[in-house]
């Protein structure tokens, strides 16, 4: 299905989803270790912030491709997600995490309970803030909670090509009172533009511990691939609906099953079949997203085979369901059945 050598088997993300770094010696053979120069440095950072700050964009800047979902609309990322970047001197695994909020429903409580526990398994916390915007009470919420963990952090103020050039220095000085006395780096970057980025890295890597790789170097994203698929799907809802419709849907993946290929037949042999149920919380939702004749729907089926015949390097055969299930955001059964468990 997905090429194990670029995305991780499921053996591989079996040995890591019990503690990060848990078993290495499982992950890396003795001779791929001694192979590693003197100095190397390994480790997992954390990304932390507000909504919509930019956490995702940033992950795929970093890595060079796409590995998270992105989309306008706050709150986008609910899965915790390791990406790695790997270079000569380092490598670095970056935890997506869910933006802190102020939750409204059980899957918030969930998600942001899922962002803070982050912080208690990683080696470096990289703090996003909005460098185009002034800080807030939000803002001040999640420094004053990394003040009291005993970890390193490093804050980048993303979007900074946003910010007037006369206003480069009172931007960035309203961020230094929020973060007075602590001697956190500070870096300015763009995850969209790419500018500062190298820095970022550079910075990163000198504040992570010695230590082998703990991925295989062609490795870029250890998720399993029905997450994958379930999060490209639920990418394209978030592009092409509004309002409430984007915060009430999640996906489940049915089934994914090769289909044989037939000696010169037509239609679906030989494709990658996904079928997948797409919940929404109330009737009115599901016409809006199945539309009209079935647009929308078509649509967002259209969207998501594409990135999943990109991510697949294949055809793929995509059915999608679409589902009610009246305020399943706030059911503890149906969160641990969509892989939200609580803490």
């Amino acid at each position: 299905m997905f090429k194990a050598w670029r995305w991780g088997a499921h053996g591989c993300y079996a040995c890591f989803q019990s503690g990060y770094g848990a078993t290495l010696s499982q992950v890396m053979s003795p001779e791929a270790m001694e192979s590693l120069p003197e100095g190397y440095r390994s480790g997992f950072v954390a990304l932390i912030g507000r909504p919509n700050v930019g956490k995702s964009t940033l992950v795929n800047q970093l890595v060079g491709e796409k590995v998270a979902i992105t989309s306008p609309v706050a709150q986008t990322t609910r899965n915790r997600l390791r990406a790695i970047v790997t270079t000569p001197e380092a490598q670095m695994v970056l935890v997506d995490t869910p933006g802190i909020h102020k939750p409204h429903h059980l899957l918030g409580e969930r998600l942001v309970q899922s962002a803070r526990a982050a912080i208690g398994e990683v080696d470096l916390v990289l703090l996003l803030l909005e460098g185009c915007e002034p800080p807030g009470r939000g803002d001040a919420f999640i420094v004053e909670l990394l003040r009291q963990q005993d970890l390193p952090v490093l804050v980048a103020l993303n979007k900074w090509d946003r910010v007037a050039e006369q206003q480069h220095d009172p931007a960035e000085e309203a961020y230094r009172q929020l973060l007075a006395d602590s001697a956190w780096p500070l870096i300015r970057c763009s995850a969209i533009s790419g500018e500062g980025c190298n820095g970022l890295v550079e910075a990163l890597v000198g504040q992570l511990p010695l230590g082998p790789q703990l991925y295989p170097a062609e490795m870029v994203c250890d998720q399993p691939e029905r997450v994958l698929l379930a999060e490209l799907i639920r990418e394209q809802v978030l592009m092409h609906t509004r309002e409430e419709v984007p915060h009430s849907v999640a996906v489940s993946i049915d089934r994914v099953e090769e289909m044989p290929v037939a000696n010169g037949r037509p239609g679906k042999q030989g494709r990658t079949a996904v079928l997948a149920t797409v919940l929404v919380e109330r009737k009115s939702q599901k016409g809006i997203l199945i539309g009209k004749g079935g647009s929308m729907l078509k649509t967002i089926g259209q969207g998501a085979r594409l990135q999943m015949q990109t991510l697949i390097d294949g055809p793929v055969y995509l059915e999608l369901f679409v589902k009610v299930v009246p305020d399943w955001r706030s059911k503890p059964a149906r969160l641990a059945e969509l892989g939200f468990e609580g803490k």
